[in-house]
C-alpha cells in the first residue's frame, strides 16, 4: 500500500467482499433503490435505514466495489463553512456536527470509526478587486452562525508570518468547525453501518430504467434482470446525466470534470497552517507531515468533460509551484511527493447540488452536481433524502431550493466561494 501524507494513495483502497458486505442473493424488488454506492448513496441508505419511520427494503447498486475510481476516495477530504448561499453553509454545519459524533454514531460491534477530523480552518484570501466579495461572504456567514474571523493585512501578519502578503487586501479565517478528515472513512463508516442496518449492497450497475407512466417501476442491472423500485435515488456522480437519460430526463447539468491533487514535502515548519485558497484559485493546506495542493480551471481555461485519471505533472512543476512559492516564500523550496486525480461531478448550470424529486417523476430523486462539496454535504444530503422518502417532506433543514425547478426555470443559484 502506498501513503500519502497520513491516508492511503486511492490506488490502494482493495477491498474485500466481506469487508465491504455486498450481498448478490437478491430479492428482487426493494422500495427504494439507490444507483450509486460513494458517500452520498451510502449516505441516503444509512440515513433511511436509521430513520424511525422507516421499514422499507433498500439496495444500493454499485459499480465498482473496490472504490478506486471513485470520487470519494480520491477526494482532498475537506468542510468548510465558508459559502456565500445559507443552505450551503447549513449543510456545512450539520456536516460537521455529524463528523465530530460520527464514532458514536456510526458504530458497529463495538467498532467505532474515526475519520480523523483536523479543524485546522480555512482561510480565503483576496486582493483588492475581491475584497467587497468577501465582507458580504463573510457577513452572510457570521449571521449564520459561522466562527468566522475577517483579518486586514495587519491581522494575517500577526496570525500566519510566513505568508507574503503582496496583492493582498484581507482574508477570512475560520477559527474552528472548519478543515480536513479522510474521505474513504467516512464513506466506509456510512456503508457498514447501512449494511448493518439490514442495506443491501449489490455490484452491478443500472443499465436501463422502465418507467412506468409517470413513476419509475424498476431497473435494469448489466448481470442481467431488473430490479422493481418505489424509488429510484441518483447518486451516480459523473455519470447522473446518463442514469437520467435513462429515465427520459435530458440536458441534466452534471458533467465529469478532471481535477488534481498534487502531494509535496516542506522542510521549514509554517505553524498554524490552515486550508489556504489564494485569489488565484490555489488551495493548498497541511496532510500529514507533507502538504497537497491543487487548483481548478478559471473562467475561460479549458475545462473538457474528462473520465480519465491520468495526472499531467506539469501543471504543478509550470503553475502551481511558482503560484504557492509566490504565496509562501517556504515552497520555494519544496519536494514534490506524489500526486492523484479524481473528478468533480461538475453542475454547469450554477455549481451547487440538484437534489429531490423530478417535477414529473415523484419517485426520481436527484443528488447530484455537488461540484467537489459533495464528501461535506453529504450527511445532510443523506438525511434530507431519507426525510423526503420517509416522511414526503424536508423536515430538519429545507433544500427546496436545490430543486430541478430552478433548472427548468433557469433560475441559478449564484454560489461566490466555488473551489
Amino acid at each position: 500500500m502506498t501513503r500519502l501524507g497520513n491516508r492511503l494513495s486511492p490506488d490502494s483502497l482493495l477491498l474485500s467482499d466481506a469487508m465491504i458486505g455486498w450481498n448478490q442473493s437478491l430479492s428482487r424488488s426493494f422500495d427504494v433503490v439507490i444507483a450509486g454506492g460513494g458517500v452520498i448513496g451510502s449516505a441516503v441508505a444509512y440515513f433511511l435505514a436509521a430513520h424511525p419511520d422507516f421499514d422499507g427494503r433498500v439496495c444500493v447498486v454499485e459499480r465498482d466495489p473496490s472504490y478506486q475510481s471513485g470520487a470519494t476516495a480520491r477526494s482532498a477530504g475537506s468542510i468548510r463553512q465558508q459559502f456565500s448561499t445559507p443552505e450551503n453553509i447549513r449543510m456545512s454545519q450539520f456536516g460537521v456536527t455529524f463528523l465530530k459524533a460520527l464514532g458514536e454514531t456510526l458504530a458497529v460491534e463495538g467498532e467505532r470509526p474515526d475519520v480523523q477530523l483536523q479543524e485546522g480552518g480555512y482561510l480565503f484570501l483576496a486582493s483588492v478587486a475581491g475584497l467587497e466579495t468577501l465582507r458580504a461572504n463573510h457577513t452572510v456567514q457570521q449571521a449564520e452562525g459561522a466562527p468566522v474571523t475577517l483579518l486586514d493585512c495587519d491581522g494575517l501578519a500577526a496570525r500566519f508570518p510566513w505568508l507574503n502578503l503582496e496583492g493582498l487586501a484581507a482574508g477570512c479565517f475560520g477559527t474552528a468547525e472548519e478543515g480536513w478528515f479522510d474521505p474513504f472513512a467516512l464513506l466506509q463508516a456510512f456503508r457498514r453501518k447501512a449494511v448493518a442496518l439490514g442495506v443491501t449492497y449489490l455490484a452491478d450497475e443500472v443499465v436501463d430504467i422502465a418507467r412506468q407512466g409517470h413513476r419509475i417501476g424498476a431497473v435494469e442491472l448489466a448481470a442481467g434482470g431488473r430490479l422493481g423500485c418505489g424509488w429510484l435515488v441518483n447518486a451516480a456522480g459523473i455519470r447522473a446525466r446518463d442514469l437520467a437519460r435513462m429515465a427520459g430526463i435530458e440536458g441534466l447539468p452534471v458533467h465529469p470534470r478532471k481535477r488534481q491533487v498534487f502531494v509535496f514535502n516542506c522542510r521549514e515548519p509554517l505553524p498554524g497552517c490552515p486550508l489556504i485558497i489564494d485569489p488565484s484559485g490555489l488551495y493548498v493546506r497541511p496532510e500529514g507531515s507533507g502538504f497537497i495542493c491543487g487548483i481548478s480551471p478559471g473562467p475561460g481555461e479549458p475545462d473538457p468533460d474528462c473520465d480519465d485519471l491520468e495526472v499531467d505533472h506539469g501543471l504543478f512543476e509550470e503553475r502551481l509551484w511558482p503560484l504557492l512559492a509566490a504565496r509562501v516564500p517556504a515552497f520555494e523550496a519544496i519536494k514534490p511527493a506524489g500526486a492523484w486525480a479524481g473528478h468533480y461531478d461538475l453542475n454547469s448550470f450554477d455549481a451547487n447540488a440538484i437534489l429531490g424529486a423530478h417535477p414529473e417523476l415523484p419517485n426520481f430523486l436527484f443528488a447530484n452536481g455537488f461540484s467537489g462539496h459533495g464528501l461535506q454535504q453529504s450527511p445532510a444530503v443523506g438525511r434530507a433524502l431519507a426525510e423526503l422518502i420517509a416522511e414526503g417532506r424536508y423536515v430538519s433543514l429545507d433544500l427546496s431550493r436545490f430543486g430541478y425547478e430552478r433548472i427548468a426555470a433557469t433560475q441559478p443559484i449564484i454560489e461566490k466561494n466555488v473551489v
